[in-house]
């Protein structure tokens, strides 16, 4: 099987997920906003298939499962979240595909540098939709809806998606890379 029909395969997969991820939150917003389970998806996908899949899940999902489930409310919640999680995965995909050591270190880094990146780039996309709207975007609203109704969904996060990825190496399904072995074995050949 060809990598790119592998990749799309597990896009799929992921969407899929994405998409059934939030219905054992009962479909009910408040908890889904503290448990963010459609980042998760987005996450592993940018992590396992690369920047580009992972953009394009991520902008996709929340479009998607308004369409199919009605959640999450399109305007401004589902079009931010679009954004949102697009940046979420074409920044850990991208970062993590071009760490020079592709370990649990470099896991860390670019999980943070992402969630760091779609919560900023939430913020920007709602301070437009709602100013459009007449509404107001005030720093106490970004701060609540980036960072503290969303702990317990990043620490899910931190917690859940290293776990995932060192089972998936440990299974051999995907393999950590660690450039300096070669390296080393390089030099001892010399």
């Amino acid at each position: 099987m060809s990598k790119n029909v592998k990749n799309m395969t597990l896009a799929a997969m992921f969407l899929a997920i994405g998409l059934v991820l939030p219905l054992f939150t009962g479909q009910i917003p408040q908890i889904g906003n503290m448990l963010l389970p459609m980042h998760i998806p987005v996450f592993l996908c940018g992590l396992i298939c690369g920047w580009q899949y992972g953009a394009i899940v991520g902008f996709i999902l929340p479009l998607l499962r308004y369409s199919i489930f009605g959640m999450p409310i399109i305007f401004p919640t589902g079009i931010s979240m679009s954004f949102e999680l697009m940046t979420y995965g074409f920044i850990i995909g991208f970062l993590y595909n071009r760490s020079r050591w592709q370990c649990i270190i470099s896991l860390y880094r670019s999980m943070i540098a992402a969630m760091a990146a779609g919560r900023a780039v939430w913020g920007i996309v709602q301070i437009i939709l709602l100013g459009l709207s007449g509404s107001g975007f005030t720093w106490q609203m970004f701060m609540a809806g980036a960072f503290l109704n969303a702990v317990p969904g990043i620490i899910l996060q931190l917690i859940l998606i290293p776990v995932i990825m060192l089972e998936l190496n440990r299974t051999g399904l995907v393999k950590f890379k660690k450039q300096h072995t070669a390296v080393i074995n390089t030099e001892k050949k010399q």
